[in-house]
């Protein structure tokens, strides 16, 4: 199972990013899957889950009407548009499994950071 993050970057507060992850080593379509992000200090924490075939998708509290999660079975991936973005979002990002779906590899994350 590899997980391949890109797409962070270094935005001004109200800027706008969008996440990909490519993923290999399992049956990807038969899967949810989420974003997870974790900031200095803190654990890591779930921010938007998506199911399989694309039709449910869930958030955090503190990113629901900014984040929006999506996902290309046919490619294997899975994005994250985020808008608005806030100083408190800055994190690695990364994807995995939807719950207790969830691999025990990650991959190496991708670094966004919001400046204010």
């Amino acid at each position: 199972v590899q997980f391949v993050e890109s797409g962070g970057g270094l935005v001004h507060t109200g800027g706008s990013l969008r996440l990909s992850c490519a993923a290999s080593g399992f049956t990807f379509s038969s899967y949810g899957m989420s974003w997870y992000r974790q900031a200095p200090g803190k654990e890591r924490e779930l921010v938007a889950g998506i199911s399989s075939a694309g039709g449910i998708s869930n958030y955090a509290d503190s990113v629901k009407g900014r984040f929006t999660i999506s996902r290309d079975n046919a490619k294997k991936s899975v994005y994250l548009q985020m808008n608005n973005l806030k100083p408190e979002d800055t994190a690695v990002y990364y994807c995995n499994g939807r719950g207790s779906s969830r691999f025990s590899s990650w991959g190496q994350g991708t670094q966004v950071t919001v400046s204010s």
